[in-house]
């Protein structure tokens, strides 16, 4: 079952290839929300009937949102972990040379997870690399542009699986779903120097178009490409699911949500779990009104993004008070 949010309001729920307009219901937050207060599904909360809708059409017109929003941005937390996945290593390398004298801190980062990464129900394994990017004015909606940085030295897509979390009036995380996410960085950047991998994270990411309610699946195969005009620069497969993993979902949701003020009450949180697919890995370097496009069956329909560069602003001026 699947999710989408509209961005003038209203909650469209996809059960194979029907999609209709949930009748009263606004957002996919509300829902979220009384979820937590009833100790529900979601799926068990979804009212019968409403008017059929071409979802495809509202995608393609710009009208779905992020799926999920904190009606305070800067409650909407946008956070991942990196080298999760069986090929992330190699592509990390590209970027951070090694020798055989000298094994790269994202090798041994690499290594941990496959020794420690997948540990038994409920105990604590090796914790991931882990990244900020941003509150949730840096979630861009299916078709919006991801805008890239004056300063910044790239823009490069990152397809991901995300989940979306809201923290209970105790503070218990709780998994509303998952979505498609191109978790944009600037890879150039980060290849200066890993130290810099801070830096490259802060920009925007995308979400969506559909919400999978439910458990990931543990084996997922997507696909990503880019366009120039009518000509595709970039298309790979991607894996990912716990099978392409070198941790479990459990193991990074515990090490995000065992910080204290991750658990505030009421905040939101989205979690990016990693890829080992990236077109910049290939020498490709994307241009303004490209669009990334990151696809897979599992997830419905396709997410995608043209890319923007914002003007450099120069030096930033601090006035005092």
């Amino acid at each position: 079952m699947h999710l989408s949010q509209l961005k003038s309001g209203g909650v469209i729920v996809r059960e194979n290839e029907t999609a209709r307009l949930l009748p009263g219901i606004e957002s996919i937050f509300a829902l979220a929300q009384a979820a937590v207060e009833q100790g529900a599904r979601i799926a068990d909360l979804l009212p019968d009937g409403g008017e059929a809708v071409d979802l495809e059409m509202l995608a393609a017109s710009g009208k779905l949102d992020v799926p999920v929003r904190h009606p305070e941005p800067a409650r909407m937390y946008l956070c991942g972990t990196g080298l999760t996945h069986l090929g992330s290593a190699s592509t990390r390398n590209a970027m951070h040379a090694q020798t055989e004298e000298h094994v790269s801190d994202s090798m041994k980062m690499f290594r941990m997870g496959l020794e420690g990464g997948k540990p038994a129900a409920g105990e604590v394994g090796v914790q991931p690399e882990w990244f900020y990017k941003g509150p949730g004015s840096e979630a861009v909606a299916p078709g919006d542009p991801l805008t890239s940085p004056g300063f910044a030295l790239d823009g490069g897509e990152e397809p991901e699986i995300a989940g979306f979390y809201l923290n209970g009036p105790d503070g218990v995380p709780h998994r509303i779903g998952f979505t498609l996410a191109n978790e944009f960085s600037d890879h150039v950047t980060e290849r200066v120097n890993y130290l810099f991998l801070a830096h490259s994270k802060l920009r925007p990411a995308s979400f969506g178009p559909e919400l999978l309610l439910g458990d990931l699946p543990d084996h997922i195969e997507g696909r990503s490409r880019i366009l120039r005009g009518d000509e595709v620069i970039f298309d790979q497969p991607f894996l990912s699911g716990e099978d392409n993993m070198s941790h479990t979902i459990a193991n990074l949701e515990h090490h995000h949500f065992k910080y204290a003020p991750f658990r505030r009450p009421g905040d939101l949180h989205v979690h990016m779990f990693g890829t080992a697919t990236l077109s910049f890995a290939g020498g490709i370097t994307p241009q303004a009104g490209d669009v990334f496009e990151i696809s897979s069956a599992a997830f419905g329909l396709a997410l995608r993004n043209p890319l923007s560069v914002a003007s450099d602003t120069g030096c930033t001026t601090i006035r005092t008070l």
